[in-house]
């Protein structure tokens, strides 16, 4: 299992509602089948197969005919723009670890065999599968095609990784889909570890560095890429704690965003997950700490109390979604079983875990924390 973090049977049910992941599972039995070569988008200059998206921020230009270059608008996300591969790259997820969550704790087969059925008509069907490459992701209309900065659009991916642990057995009757989803992560990983696009993502220094180091790390464990999972150890220990934390365990970075509240949320929530994968029993990034006393700890101290009490948050509020912040996000129980913290498992208890909020949604990479523990 993953980093050093376990739950025993009586702990798994104080944390986890194994009636509503069944009824969840259920309906995703029924769910159609899903491809991004279902939606053709209209600007994208790849084929059917190349994933594309526009960044979030980016409007229509008001001052030319024709829209173009589109303008930048922080925080305040552009309705209009293409964004149906990256819902339903998430979607599929979302029903992936559901019906993986139940087949851990059923073993009914029903449920593992539609999770690989969508796994493999996403990943590696000749006619619906998704191409291993970023290359037009979070494109501006008039100014570019595809950034470095659209990989966080696979974030939510990682929960595919833990889905395909729980779903192993099951997939040893599959061997062909089993490695081919191992080839799929492995030609991704190196994609964004040698592009030009990937390069640029790494070396981000606010959460899109994070987010690429926790999705590297992710798809190197499903992999068995020690060298990546020794390089993301390496560079949170030295790059991403020493860059992006303050001396009181706040992430600037993110402060100076539109919407500080939810950057600073997300951002955390990955840096916990990026240390739950990559922490063992001998190299702890949980107690890791810089000489000046940084590390993830101080981190989680810092925002704890602006999650129990949003009223006393002293920065600027997110000009969009505000409101729908806090919600019970995973590093509320990760961090709260390993520092054994009465209040972050109170705030994951009360938080919805469920929100409605589309906003939210995406800023939630893990639907599914019984996976990861």
């Amino acid at each position: 299992m993953m980093g050093i973090l376990k739950l025993n049977k009586e702990q798994w049910n104080d944390y986890f509602d194994k009636n509503k992941i069944l009824h969840d599972a259920e309906e995703s039995l029924h769910a159609p089948m899903l491809h991004i070569t279902d939606h053709i988008a209209p600007g994208s200059p790849g084929g059917l197969h190349d994933y594309y998206s526009n960044g979030d921020y980016w409007w229509p230009n008001p001052d030319t005919e024709d829209g173009l270059p589109y303008i930048r608008r922080d925080g305040e996300s552009n309705p209009g723009n293409f964004d149906h591969h990256r819902s339903t790259l998430r979607l599929m997820r979302s029903h992936v670890v559901r019906l993986a969550s139940a087949y851990r704790i059923t073993e009914d087969e029903r449920y593992a065999a539609k999770a690989i059925q969508l796994l493999k008509g996403f990943f590696l069907d000749e006619q619906t599968r998704m191409n291993p490459h970023l290359l037009y992701a979070q494109a501006i209309p008039g100014i570019c095609e595809g950034r470095g900065i659209g990989i966080i659009d696979t974030l939510h991916l990682i929960d595919v990784t833990v889905a395909f642990e729980a779903l192993q057995r099951a997939l040893r009757v599959e061997e062909s889909i089993r490695l081919g989803l191992i080839d799929w992560f492995s030609s991704y990983l190196n994609w964004m570890s040698t592009h030009p696009q990937g390069i640029e993502e790494r070396d981000a220094s606010n959460n899109h560095g994070i987010c690429w180091f926790v999705q590297a790390a992710a798809f190197g464990r499903m992999t068995g890429n020690q060298e990546m999972l020794g390089f993301c150890r390496e560079q949170f220990k030295t790059r991403l704690l020493a860059e992006q934390m303050d001396q009181n365990g706040s992430l600037p970075r993110e402060l100076t965003r539109t919407k500080p509240y939810a950057y600073s949320i997300f951002a955390l929530d990955n840096l916990v997950t990026l240390c739950h994968i990559l922490s063992t029993p001998s190299d702890n990034l949980w107690d890791y700490q810089l000489p000046d006393g940084r590390g993830i700890r101080k981190g989680i101290d810092f925002l704890t109390p602006y999650l129990m009490n949003k009223a006393e948050w002293p920065y600027k509020d997110d000009v969009e979604c505000f409101e729908d912040w806090p919600v019970g996000i995973s590093f509320l129980l990760f961090a709260g079983l390993v520092y054994e913290s009465d209040d972050l498992l109170k705030l994951w208890h009360e938080l919805d875990k469920s929100p409605v909020s589309l906003e939210v949604r995406r800023n939630m990479a893990i639907r599914q924390p019984l996976l990861w523990l």
